[in-house]
């Protein structure tokens, strides 16, 4: 499994572990001027749980693979956290806030992953 397949598995491990929903994996690789190989997208049902998601994917990642993230931000709000592992970027929302900025729709030039939401 290459490098960056570990760590979207890690990430999507700290998601559900925090039961984290509607998570979509966005193939970024074919993607001309993109800033990560993939975006890896979920949401959160209040400011705590989207932190309780951010702090579970730093966790899970760094215990399989040993990385952390390179950039953190929007623990101050809590709306939206983006988790930055220079290849993958995790980006963790509150409903609301996922609908107004709509990265998949931004995006839609990539292939999506729809992970099943785990009850």
């Amino acid at each position: 499994m290459l490098k960056t397949d570990k760590l979207i598995t890690s990430i999507v491990e700290g998601i559900q572990d925090r039961k984290g929903h509607s998570i979509n994996v966005l193939d970024l690789s074919q993607v001309e001027g993109a800033s990560a190989q993939a975006f890896v997208v979920c949401s959160g049902r209040s400011t705590a749980q989207v932190e309780a998601i951010a702090d579970s994917v730093m966790e899970h990642v760094r215990k399989d693979l040993q990385d952390k993230p390179t950039h953190v931000h929007g623990y101050r709000n809590a709306q939206w956290i983006i988790l930055d592992y220079g290849s993958v970027m995790v980006h963790i929302f509150l409903p609301e806030t996922r609908t107004y900025y709509d990265l998949e729709g931004l995006w839609s030039d990539a292939p999506c992953e729809t992970v099943m939401d785990i009850e």
